[in-house]
């Protein structure tokens, strides 16, 4: 999965199309589609996701979220909180919040096309997430 080629910040700024497949251990599959854009702010980039996710036999819901990744691609929460690094060949990373665990893998190999793949344990979480971005 990792390449040789490092991300750098600037490589993710523009818009981006999100497709997002979530599989809980029990229970629907759950599908987002939406944008992603990064855009230049103050000591970094501003992440914003917007888009439709949609349950089996539900009208889709109006989903979106924010983050902010700084230069040396680490990744935060709205109000500041740290979330994980963005392994810059590509890899695992982590986030704890307890009491649940968070494991990351991006895959930048097919490069502008990536894939993040989550998987989420905890007493009350069970699922893993994968998100497919190309850049529009």
């Amino acid at each position: 999965m990792p390449m040789s080629d490092p991300r750098q910040l600037n490589d993710f700024v523009g818009k981006w199309s999100v497709s997002r497949i979530i599989t809980p251990a029990v229970g629907p599959t759950a599908q987002f589609d939406g944008v992603a854009e990064w855009t230049v702010t103050k000591g970094g980039l501003a992440y914003e996701e917007k888009g439709a996710m949609t349950l089996a036999g539900q009208a889709p819901l109006h989903a979106e979220r924010r983050y902010f990744w700084a230069e040396d691609l680490q990744v935060f929460f709205d109000d500041g909180r740290f979330f994980h690094q963005v392994p810059a060949i590509g890899g695992c990373a982590h986030h704890w919040c307890d009491p649940d665990t968070y494991q990351v893998t991006y895959d930048f190999s097919d490069w502008p096309v990536f894939a993040v793949h989550w998987r989420v344990l905890g007493p009350r979480k069970d699922y893993t997430a994968v998100t497919q971005y190309r850049r529009l």
